[in-house]
């Protein structure tokens, strides 16, 4: 079943017609958060990592799924869906409510940037079904080479335990394995911008912001 067929029965939490998802996806180090940032200035999106939103719930006082979140982190492996995607739902309805009124933000409507994820298949159908139709992928390429300078230079001051080569390279794999398939399928949807973030900073910028004018024009 493809995230258009969805039954009613299953019908998502947020109407894609007043909530607009975008999909930052790209390998560790590609980027994505740099760039959302910039997006965020420009564009009011609120930007949600679902990295950050887990490593939080990891660390938030009496959480029972913090001791899970935090052996999948430091093994590179992906966090059951079901955590994840309820994380996204709820911080999503917060930021609805918190900006009600402001540009972009009325009536219910609200414009997010969901940053690194999906992840796996599993996710991508699940968060269409039960919480919006994604209306974009901006899907940000390189070289592993590339992402491993990024990364191992972002280590020496991020305090994470997974910017390390060994999770590194873990990461590198299920990157390959679970997440290019989700692209794929976005791929075949129409709905995804493939943009080579080898460049400067600004330079992938211009092409990335490109995009976001044509999805708000699209669903304004």
């Amino acid at each position: 079943m493809s995230e258009l067929d969805a039954p009613e029965s299953t019908k998502p939490v947020f109407d894609r017609r007043k909530v607009v998802v975008v999909f930052v996806l790209g390998g560790p180090g590609a980027g994505k958060g740099t760039q959302c940032v910039k997006l965020v200035n420009e564009f009011r999106f609120s930007h949600l990592s679902a990295g950050d939103l887990l490593r939080a719930e990891q660390n938030r006082e009496g959480s029972e799924f913090g001791e899970l979140i935090r052996t999948c982190i430091r093994e590179g492996n992906i966090v059951p869906m079901e955590i994840t995607v309820k994380l996204l739902e709820n911080a999503m309805k917060a930021e609805i409510e918190k900006n009600n009124g402001a540009e972009g933000w009325t009536d219910g409507r609200g414009r997010f940037l969901i940053d690194g994820f999906p992840r796996k298949m599993d996710q991508a159908i699940k968060f269409g079904e039960e919480v919006c139709v994604a209306s974009l992928v901006l899907f940000f390429t390189t070289t592993e080479g590339i992402m491993l300078h990024r990364l191992l230079e972002r280590g020496k001051t991020s305090g994470r335990e997974d910017d390390n080569v060994e999770s590194i390279r873990k990461r590198f794999n299920t990157y390959k394995e679970q997440t290019m398939p989700v692209v794929k399928y976005y791929a075949e949807l129409g709905k995804v911008a493939e943009i080579d973030s080898s460049r400067s900073i600004d330079e992938v910028y211009r092409d990335a912001a490109q995009w976001m004018r044509k999805i708000l024009n699209k669903d304004s």
